[in-house]
C-alpha cells in the first residue's frame, strides 16, 4: 500500500532531507586521501545525533553503521572499516536519518583527488540520470516515466543501469511501497498522486549492468570490477511539481 503524505509530515520529512544534506555536505568536505571509511562513519554518525536526529541506518536490519560508504567497484551498501580511502577513488555515501519519526535519506558520489575522467563522466551521467528522474515525478505521471528517463539517460552513454536495486518510496519507514526501478518503459506502475514521496536513486556503471553480493552479506560490487557511482534525493510529489527534500 502506498502512503500519502500530508503536507505537514512532508515538511517533517522536509528538515530530515535537509539534515542528510548538511551530513553529506560534511561528509564531502572531510573525504580525503589517508581517511578511513570508519572514520567518516564515525564523524557522520556524531553530526546526525549532535543535530538531534537518529542515523536511520545504524543496525537496520543489522547494517553495522550508520553510513553506506561504497569506493569504486562498490555499488551500495558499503560497511565502514579499516579501509583507507585513496587518491583516484570514487566514493559514494548513502546517509538517511529520522527526525521526529520521519526518514530522509540521499546519497553522493565523490571524487578524490586525481580522477579519471571517465570516473568524472560516470557520476556526471548518474547526476543527470537522477535530474531526469526528478523532472518526471509529477502527478499525474506514472511511476514509470521516472523509471524510463534515468534509463534512457544512463544508457544513451553506455552505461548500465543496476536492476537487483531500486529506489523505494519512504516516509515513516526507510523503505514503503512503490518500488523506483531505474529502467522500465513509461506506461508501468502506479500514477504519481500528491503526497507520495520517492527516494529516487540511479545506480549506473561503468560497464555491465550485473552486480554481486561479497561475503559480507552487505556489500554490492560490479560484476566487472568496473567502477559505479550512486545519487539519490528523497522526492515529494506535489501539485505544484517535484518538490526535492534533500538539500541544504
Amino acid at each position: 500500500m502506498i502512503i500519502l503524505k500530508t503536507k505537514e509530515e512532508i515538511e517533517i520529512m522536509r528538515r530530515a532531507g535537509r539534515l542528510v544534506s548538511e551530513t553529506l555536505d560534511m561528509a564531502g568536505e572531510m573525504i580525503r586521501p589517508g581517511l578511513t571509511t570508519l572514520e567518516l562513519d564515525t564523524a557522520i554518525e556524531k553530526f546526525i545525533r549532535d543535530a538531534g536526529a537518529v542515523p536511520a541506518f545504524k543496525n537496520y536490519h543489522g547494517f553495522p553503521a550508520s553510513a553506506c560508504i561504497s569506493i569504486n567497484d562498490e555499488v551500495v551498501h558499503g560497511i565502514p572499516g579499516s579501509r583507507v580511502i585513496k587518491d583516484g577513488d570514487i566514493v559514494s555515501v548513502d546517509v538517511g536519518t529520522i527526525v521526529d519519526g520521519f526518514v530522509g535519506d540521499s546519497a553522493r558520489t565523490f571524487a578524490v583527488g586525481s580522477v579519471t575522467d571517465d570516473c568524472l563522466k560516470l557520476m556526471e551521467n548518474t547526476r543527470k540520470s537522477l535530474q531526469a528522474g526528478i523532472d518526471n515525478a509529477k502527478k499525474g505521471n506514472k511511476l514509470g516515466q521516472i523509471s524510463t528517463s534515468v534509463q534512457q539517460v544512463a544508457e544513451s552513454e553506455g552505461y548500465g543501469v543496476v536492476r537487483q536495486l531500486v529506489g523505494h518510496g519512504i516516509g515513516r519507514n526507510m523503505h514503503e511501497e512503490p518500488q523506483v526501478p531505474n529502467f522500465g518503459t513509461p506506461n508501468e506502475g502506479p500514477t504519481l498522486q500528491a503526497g507520495m514521496v520517492l527516494a529516487i536513486e540511479p545506480m549506473i556503471n561503468m560497464g555491465t549492468h550485473e552486480v554481486k553480493t561479497l561475503p559480507d552479506g552487505w556489500t554490492i560490487v560490479t560484476a566487472d570490477g568496473r567502477p559505479s557511482a550512486h545519487f539519490e534525493h528523497t522526492v515529494a510529489i506535489t501539485d505544484e511539481g517535484p518538490d526535492v527534500l534533500t538539500v541544504s
